[in-house]
């Protein structure tokens, strides 16, 4: 099969009907220009132009092979069009899969700053649990994941800390004394817990936390996801962990109430994990290079 090359100057000859522009076109002379057509015609054993003092036109078989070159050099033509696009970030997809708590603690605020500057980007945001979130990574779902710790990662996955949070035990007016002195663990055998449920990595961070000051965690009421939690706790069904970000506007109007405690929370973490053996696209690089060194 002839090379590319012949093909794209058999393309300008025909387009121009002239050896002369084609070299001109093509930044070349017309000596080259008229020993690749020749060596076209060779390869492919039938003469694709008539030769005249008027220039040059193509023969039947010439028209028929023009037909399929020109519909794939605009198929080139398009796709180093899409190529410029995306280098200069007027097009592109990112699909990144999210845990609720990194997407409203850390995300939101970092996804409309990039939005501003390329509007052209195309995000697709799946809303998981960490642990699918992971998994939805480790499918090739998704480009990358924003989660919150704690996280089990296998060794082949590549984690880059983005923020550090903190979480509070709240309440409702109901159980608005508790608000007034630190408290113990032990001392809540008897209040109803609202949690969100065992498949969640906010779950598992809180049965260790339990578990390590010598308590059992077994929540009254289970929620799968972390904005359920205030409605419950402003109703005054139990009392929760919750970040302390996403319920300051709730402490502030005094719908809620911290609940001081002895035994610190560790602090959390929202991370991005990516493969390292993954090749990702220029806008998905972008998006992490901009989470990362903000």
């Amino acid at each position: 099969m002839a090379n590319y090359d012949y093909y794209r100057i058999f393309y300008y000859v025909a387009q121009y009907q002239s050896f002369t522009k084609a070299a001109e076109m093509l930044r070349n002379n017309q000596p080259n220009i008229t020993r690749y057509i020749n060596n076209l015609e060779s390869e492919l054993g039938c003469k694709l132009f008539i030769r005249s003092n008027r220039g040059v036109k193509l023969t039947p078989e010439g028209e028929n092979l023009f037909e399929h070159v020109a519909i794939a050099q605009e198929h080139l033509r398009l796709g180093e069009s899409e190529l410029q696009k995306e280098k200069e970030l007027n097009s592109g997809l990112i699909t990144l899969g999210v845990s609720e708590n990194a997407l409203r603690i850390f995300l939101l605020d970092h996804l409309e700053r990039f939005h501003e500057q390329y509007p052209h980007v195309r995000l697709r945001i799946t809303n998981h649990t960490t642990p699918e979130a992971l998994e939805s990574l480790r499918n090739d779902l998704c480009d990358f994941s924003v989660v919150t710790t704690p996280i089990d990662l296998p060794h082949l996955l590549q984690v880059s800390v983005l923020d550090h949070f903190e979480d509070i035990l709240i309440c409702g007016k109901k159980y608005k004394e508790l608000s007034l002195k630190h408290h113990s663990l032990d001392e809540f055998k008897d209040t109803p817990f609202v949690s969100l449920t065992s498949q969640t990595g906010t779950r598992n961070f809180y049965n260790q936390y339990f578990l390590d000051n010598g308590v059992s965690f077994h929540p009254d009421i289970e929620v799968s996801t972390t904005d359920q939690i205030i409605p419950l706790i402003i109703h005054n069904l139990g009392i929760a962990f919750y970040p302390r970000k996403l319920a300051q506007p709730y402490l502030d109007k005094g719908e809620v109430y911290e609940i001081p405690l002895f035994q610190s929370l560790p602090h959390r973490k929202v991370c991005l994990v990516k493969d390292p053996n993954k090749s990702q696209s220029i806008a998905s690089s972008k998006l992490i290079e901009s989470l990362i060194h903000r």
